[in-house]
């Protein structure tokens, strides 16, 4: 099993299965769950804060058993496979639409996103993703491994926390008002670490089982932690 930070390339059985899953979750958070709000428990939020929070589950799972490096792969996989969407939306909503065609005002209602939200998105997706998997590499140095339950929820609290404090003011400051803003973010941050710290021992049980089947529980010692390399 290893367990130091020297650099290693082999293959895993379930890397692959992980990074597909991930992107999915990714993209159907970002592209169906926008276009719903709901209520539940005295809260308003956007349906996709019940399903994005599962991406950092899988930040969490991909960080503790193969590494910062690794993570940082499927990460920057999340961030093309969402420009790509963005700019996929963009082109269908902006083509003209065929004669008789009757539902343009649905197709720009649910993927007419403005520039200024697209931007906001990615922004905070990318800062908010790699805080979390650098708090929870960093931490595990500093554990030695141990208090499995502190790492995960305290790097979803910080990127959790970094992703919610990007967007919200970038997408709606001056478009909400302020009281509105803060409460948004507010109530959409606990719910998504509420989320995470309820979905505590299923990540325990699965990083369990990878760590045992990939025989891989790795350790940054020697990392280079910049969010712009791939190797």
């Amino acid at each position: 099993m290893s367990t130091t930070g020297t650099p290693r390339e082999r293959s895993y059985r379930y890397l692959d299965f992980l990074m597909a899953a991930y992107v999915t979750v990714l993209l159907c958070a970002n592209v169906i769950g926008p276009t719903k709000l709901t209520t539940a428990f005295g809260m308003t939020f956007n349906a996709a804060n019940l399903f994005f929070p599962i991406s950092y589950l899988f930040n969490d799972i991909l960080t503790e058993v193969y590494g910062f490096a690794k993570s940082r792969r499927v990460v920057w996989a999340g961030f093309v496979a969402l420009f790509f969407a963005a700019f996929m939306s963009f082109v269908i909503v902006k083509l003209p639409s065929a004669e008789g065609f009757q539902n343009q005002a649905a197709v720009e209602t649910i993927f007419g996103s403005t520039w200024r939200i697209v931007a906001s998105s990615l922004l905070a997706y990318f800062i908010g993703e790699f805080a979390n998997s650098f708090v929870l590499a960093k931490m595990k140095i500093w554990t030695k491994g141990k208090a499995l339950w502190a790492r995960l929820v305290t790097s979803t609290m910080a990127g959790e926390a970094v992703d919610t404090l990007v967007f919200y003011p970038l997408a709606f400051y001056g478009v909400w008002s302020n009281e509105l803003l803060l409460a948004v973010m507010f109530s959409n941050y606990l719910l998504k670490v509420g989320w995470e710290v309820l979905a505590t021992p299923m990540t325990y049980r699965i990083i369990g089982y990878l760590k045992k089947r990939e025989s891989e529980d790795y350790f940054d010692y020697k990392t280079d932690f910049s969010p712009f390399k791939l190797d």
